[in-house]
């Protein structure tokens, strides 16, 4: 029943800001690492960000770091990615994704939801 769905994608102008969120079910979600990744038209699936749901360690893609922020809410099952200061680099179709371990790589995470876009116009 492991499954993680995506919402608060849109249309924002360069500048702008939007917040992305990962609602998980399934009753391991809570203990595992959660991400975000994304992928532009024509180009590989990136890691944007990382979460530990109990330890409170962050992880950051440095193209994003010091504008995205990843955070959680374990009642709710919950991550959200709040991106700040978006520029056109950004569009993209942004993942949940959860999984054992720790890291960038894509290989770590074993649940990905479908996905929400994101478009940042200039």
């Amino acid at each position: 029943q492991a499954q993680l769905v995506e919402s608060g994608g849109g249309l924002v102008q360069a500048g702008g800001s939007l917040r992305l969120s990962c609602a998980a079910s399934g009753d391991t979600f809570s203990r595992y690492t959660m991400a975000w990744f994304r992928q532009a038209p024509g180009k590989e699936r990136m890691f944007v960000a990382a979460i530990t749901w109990t330890g409170g360690s962050t992880l950051y893609a440095d193209s994003v770091k010091g504008r995205f922020t990843i955070s959680r809410d374990n009642a709710k099952n919950t991550v959200f990615l709040q991106m700040n200061s978006l520029t056109p680099e950004d569009t993209a179709v942004y993942s949940c994704a959860a999984g054992t371990g720790w890291g960038a790589h894509s290989k770590k995470y074993d649940y990905w939801g479908q996905g929400t876009q994101v478009t940042v116009s200039s």
